[in-house]
């Protein structure tokens, strides 16, 4: 599903390369649950958002589903995005003008749902998540924990091929983190393939790999058994 091959990443400031990211070369199969570890500043983030078309490598090459994504013009990362990708983002991105119905059906909007099915889905991630009660607040009256809920009911209300998830129980209490976890085990259980930037062994734990970065490199490729 997705092929990565001697990535790098760095940044210039004057004649000197700040490196993020060295040589990075990957392959994730469709339906592995892949977590992301590493140090602070080791370029976790930047690996996810790379391999989810947000940013790009300055040197190598990415194929996703035999797609090469390094050559891809806008609206094609923007298709791909639309109908096989799902974010979980540190930072929520909610979109604050939008109740939240309103950000969770957003997805569904983009894929031309219809009306009467996507009341019908909308719905069901309400209860699941346990936010009925929310529905029709914005993101300023919500806590950072039901914020966090929010964004991940949107990530995953349009059934994504790969989903991708930048600390996704870093702000919830232990038993919210343990529900969006059991959920992810179960969405994975259903084909799903979720990869994962965490801090938390225990999360890591939930997956069938862990990929340790250090300084940029990958310093540990391990099938969990």
């Amino acid at each position: 599903m997705i092929n990565l091959e001697n990535i790098e990443k760095y940044y210039r400031s004057g004649l000197q390369k700040s490196w993020v990211l060295r040589d990075i070369s990957l392959n994730v199969d469709e339906g592995e649950f892949v977590t992301i570890m590493g140090a602070s500043g080791s370029g976790k983030t930047t690996l996810l958002n790379i391999i989810g078309m947000l940013d790009e490598g300055n040197n190598g090459s990415y194929h996703f589903l035999d797609e090469p994504v390094h050559k891809f013009r806008e609206k094609r990362r923007t298709e791909i995005h639309k109908h096989y990708l799902g974010f979980v983002f540190q930072a929520y991105h909610l979109i604050e003008e939008l109740t939240v119905y309103e950000n969770i059906e957003t997805p569904l909007l983009y894929r031309n749902v219809k009306n009467q099915e996507r009341k019908a889905i909308v719905a069901d991630i309400l209860d699941r998540f346990n936010i009925v009660a929310k529905k029709d607040l914005f993101p300023n009256q919500l806590s950072g924990g039901q914020q966090q809920l929010v964004g991940v009911a949107r990530a995953i209300i349009g059934k994504p091929k790969l989903l991708l998830a930048d600390e996704p129980t870093g702000n919830l209490h232990t038993e919210q983190g343990q529900m969006i976890m059991n959920l992810f085990k179960t969405l994975h259980d259903d084909g799903m393939t979720i990869i994962q930037v965490t801090h938390a062994e225990k999360n890591a734990q939930y997956g069938t790999r862990i990929i340790r970065l250090n300084d940029g490199f990958i310093e540990e490729d391990t099938m969990i058994a």
